[in-house]
């Protein structure tokens, strides 16, 4: 009858797919930072069931998932059992509303299914409606909020205590009203993920993945490695592409003038490839926020990619160095305050450059 609960599957036809996701097995399966859906309904309540994969049944480092009812978040819960349902919206009278899932912790430890949402409404759910702008943000621990709710520095990494919505890209993407895409994994780099004993860690080369649905230890319905997936860029055609990378990799080259051209001469390279990938975007490098001593480098890398491929649609911009004074974060990461002001910085040099309102 009209008006009873009907079950809906997270597709394009029903919800506003957020990120890079990835249908299999029945579910919307989520990996990245960021990811999720966002649909609207008009009715009295609204239920979501996910799926975890195979951490959720013996791991530690568990999906960390926000559900928003016009904004505000009312659920923000850890993936630790392989099936979950949430009355995220109940109402004795038809309301509007709008609901988005977005996955807060990042690929590499866990990944999460949305597997059906339940709505009592009687045009069913639709959509949420696409944004003027859209914008990529390819980056590493800072962009996926690593540690920002824990101020406690000496604290090591948590699922639990990460959630992009507080880091600088996904708050310059709500204030630029603009849907975004993000590729992001803590302590990756250009040449060298994060290291303390001065060796190479190549492990963590985030242009090996760019092109991959994700790189996670979770798998999709416990069995699918998202490794194996490639990423199909007509998915999601940005405007803007941010990138933040090089923090991890000054773990590496210090004040060593060879190791930091090497940096300077691969970020060239992975700028092509991002270029390859998303042909009319303008691009934009940044650096900064846990220290500047590579920016110059990364200068180095835009005006050597240009001069090689005559290819001026791309800018730079410095972000201002954590301040000891707005608090840090687990593991010496940037606190909320830190994201806020960087988010403030970066959105007006994105509308200048942009030339968005």
């Amino acid at each position: 009858m009209p008006g009873e609960a009907q079950s809906y599957k997270a597709t394009e036809e029903h919800v506003k797919i957020i990120g890079r996701t990835c249908y299999y097995n029945d579910a919307l399966w989520l990996a990245l930072s960021g990811g999720g859906v966002e649909f609207a309904l008009y009715g009295k309540k609204a239920e979501v069931v996910l799926r975890g994969d195979q951490t959720a049944d013996g791991g530690d480092q568990f999906a960390r998932i926000g559900i928003y009812v016009n904004g505000e978040r009312v659920v923000d819960d850890l993936m630790n059992k392989p099936l979950k349902t949430y009355t995220v919206f109940e109402s004795d009278t038809e309301q509007e509303v709008t609901v988005r899932i977005i996955k807060l912790s990042e690929a590499a430890m866990s990944t999460v299914g949305i597997q059906e949402i339940k709505g009592s409404a009687k045009a069913g759910i639709r959509p949420a409606p696409e944004k003027v702008h859209k914008i990529e943000f390819i980056g590493d621990s800072i962009t996926c909020g690593y540690g920002v709710d824990d101020d406690n520095e000496l604290h090591p990494f948590s699922t639990a205590t990460e959630d992009v919505t507080k880091a600088y890209a996904y708050l310059t993407a709500q204030a630029l009203r603009a849907d975004y895409s993000m590729v992001a994994y803590s302590g990756y780099g250009i040449i060298s993920g994060y290291t303390v004993n001065g060796h190479k860690l190549t492990t963590h080369l985030l242009p090996d993945y760019y092109d991959k649905a994700a790189k996670s230890e979770g798998r999709f319905d416990g069995t699918l490695d998202p490794l194996t997936l490639g990423w199909d860029f007509n998915r999601f055609v940005p405007d803007l592409i941010v990138i933040n990378l090089g923090t991890n990799d000054d773990s590496y080259t210090q004040d060593d003038p060879a190791k930091q051209a090497e940096y300077a001469g691969q970020y060239t390279r992975f700028l092509k490839q991002v270029r390859a990938r998303n042909p009319q975007a303008k691009l934009l490098c940044t650096l900064g926020i846990m220290g500047d001593r590579l920016y110059p480098c990364v200068e180095q890398a835009v005006s050597n990619y240009s001069e090689e491929t005559g290819d001026r649609n791309i800018a730079v911009m410095k972000f201002d160095v954590q301040l000891a004074s707005d608090g840090y974060a687990a593991d010496w990461h940037p606190s909320a305050a830190t994201h806020a002001k960087a988010a403030e910085k970066l959105t007006a040099y994105i509308k200048e450059l942009m030339k968005w309102q």
